[in-house]
């Protein structure tokens, strides 16, 4: 099981946070230092700390992260013009914060994802 991370205390609301969806399997909240107009971190409520950590017990969570996603980004305006779902793993992943998560970002073009090497 993952250690405890500050995403345990949003899921128990016992840290403030701008909860945009919450249900038994995930909670969703805006990201605190956006990186687009729309910038919502989607989190399984169970501590997962990487993808590496995923176990068919948790698929039902992760299908939710998705269907979750899919639902916010209609309603911030989004699904239309497009959006990106990134989840990084591990350090070189660039994941901050060991509780699996994944960003729902848009609003605005993203551009390309990662720049090719020369």
């Amino acid at each position: 099981m993952a250690e405890e991370t500050i995403f345990g205390k949003i899921i128990r609301k016992e840290i403030p946070a701008d909860i945009v969806y919450q249900d038994d399997l995930v909670t969703a909240f805006k990201d605190i230092d956006p990186q687009a107009p729309t910038h919502i971190l989607i989190i399984p409520n169970k501590a997962i700390a990487t993808v590496d950590d995923v176990t068919e017990a948790d698929e039902p969570a992760l299908g939710r992260m998705f269907t979750v996603a899919a639902k916010l980004a209609r309603e911030a305006g989004i699904a239309e013009s497009g959006y990106r779902l990134l989840v990084n793993c591990r350090d070189d992943g660039g994941q901050e914060v060991y509780h699996l998560h994944m960003h729902l970002v848009g609003g605005r073009r993203l551009g390309r994802m990662l720049q090719r090497q020369s």
